[in-house]
Parts: structure tokens; sequence; C-alpha cells
């Protein structure tokens, strides 16, 4: 387990979080599908998960008809105020005005000029998750639902963010993050990453944008690690959540699901290849 708390750079997602109205079945279905424990913070309006007490996600009650009932995706930035006004500057829109949030930190939600929503996070004492990249924890967010080459832009005008077409997919890098991670909490992951199995500037990813599927409106997608996903694709089914597909490719083995609220995400068991 990392000592060192993970800390993470202007321009790289650093939170997930959920808002349903329901939050005792949200909890009764997580906590039962990834084993996650529940803190309530604050006031009592919201509530940390965590596996082995590392922070993974948060959990609250709507509390304006801005929030999706679907999973968030939250991006670091030094500054919120000028992260909304780089926002604006690029085209997107800001849905909610940045907002304190107690000592843990400020917060505005944000769209990209196709609709997809996503926040701001400018971290006071909550830095991000603690545990990612592993069963439980947060793996990738994955913009969906819209032509990369529309809003690549706008990310890079906003995040410093640079996509790179992998034929499938397009991977999404904050340049400089390798290096951070490599200074902290992850001494060993560029040499991890040498092989020719990983696709080059590997070690700063941040996310994906995936090709776009005319069927599939503009949004953050959330995807979660787990040990088997079949046993996960199992459990959701007994936790009275839907799988809606299952896919393998070179590295993973996933399920789309839907929880019993109707938020998706993908279950990701990662299998990489040998050699």
């Amino acid at each position: 387990m990392d000592t060192q708390q993970r800390t993470y750079p202007d321009g790289v997602p650093s939170w997930i979080d959920l808002e349903q109205r329901d939050l005792t079945a949200t909890r009764e279905f997580y906590g039962g599908l990834l084993g996650w424990q529940f803190e309530v913070v604050g006031a009592g309006q919201y509530v940390i998960a965590s596996l082995d007490g590392r922070d993974v996600a948060g959990l609250a009650e709507p509390e304006g008809d801005w929030a999706t009932g679907e999973w968030n995706t939250y991006v670091a930035v030094d500054d919120a105020d000028a992260g909304a006004a780089r926002v604006t500057a690029a085209g997107g829109r800001v849905v909610v005005p940045v907002r304190e949030a107690g000592p843990a930190g400020r917060l505005a939600v944000c769209e990209d000029p196709a609709g997809a929503r996503f926040r701001l996070w400018q971290a006071g004492r909550r830095l991000g998750v603690q545990a990612a990249n592993e069963p439980g924890a947060w793996v990738f967010s994955n913009l969906r639902g819209v032509d990369a080459a529309s809003v690549a832009p706008f990310y890079s005008d906003v995040f410093g963010w640079e996509a790179s077409d992998l034929g499938f997919t397009h991977l999404v890098r904050r340049p400089g993050y390798g290096d951070h991670l490599a200074g902290t909490t992850d001494p060993g992951i560029h040499e991890r990453q040498s092989s020719d199995f990983v696709p080059e500037g590997f070690a700063d990813a941040v996310g994906w944008i995936d090709r776009r599927d005319p069927a599939v409106p503009s949004h953050w997608h959330t995807s979660i690690g787990v040990a088997d996903r079949d046993r996960a694709v199992a459990d959701v089914e007994r936790l009275g959540g839907t799988v809606l597909a299952t896919e393998e490719s070179e590295w993973t083995r996933e399920a789309l699901v839907r929880d019993p609220q109707g938020a998706e995400l993908t279950l990701s068991q990662f299998t990489p290849p040998e050699g």
C-alpha cells in the first residue's frame, strides 16, 4: 500500500462520485459489488467510499437539477475560478459556478462543446482518489459519443491534454504526469511501461476518447477495476443490477452494467498480454 498520499497536478482527473436519491440502496449495491466501506463526512450530506482506508469515490443525494444520476468525473485544477474561465473561453459552459465544498475543496460543474459534463476540483483536504487501477478502484474515465477531433482542442486549451489516435480509440495524455507519478507514488512507472506492448507516452495517460457511436449521447463514462469480470457480473445481477454487454480485448475483460437506480459504468478486469 502507498504510504504517500496521491496528488494530482492541474489537468489530471482526480475524483469520481455518484448522486442518487436512494443513497442507502446505492451503498448496498456498491458495497456488495466492490467491497467498499463508507464514511459520512461534512454535515452528513456526502459519503466517502474507501478500500482499506483509502478513498476511492464519493456518494451523495442530488442537490439540484444539474445532478444527472450518473457517475461524475472530476479534473484537478490549481485554481477553480481560473479553470472555469478557461472552460468558457474555449467554448464550453459552466453549468454550476465555482462553489465551496467545505474544507474538502472547491468545485464547478462544466460542459464541453459537445454537451458532455465534467467537474473541476480544486483540492483542499480531499486530494482525490487514493487507490486507483486495482480491483474496486477507479481505472479510467472515457469520453463517449463524440468525435475526438471536435473536442480535443477544447480539452487541450482547458487542461493541456494531448490526444493520440491509436486506431480503435484516442489515448488522452497530460504531459508530465508520468514524471509526477515517478516522483511520488509510482517510482517504477517508466520502467514498467517500457514494453513494446504499451503505447508510447502511456505513463502520462489520463483517459480515453472512444470512437463515436451515433447512438450514444456524449458523456464521460467511468470504469472501475474488478479482479474477476465473470464473478463481478454475477454479483451485479445478484444485487439487482443489469448486465448490458460484455467484451474482451488484448488487455481487458469488461462488462458494461447498469446499477439498480440507472447509472451505467464499466467493470474492467486487467488481463495484460504475456511477454
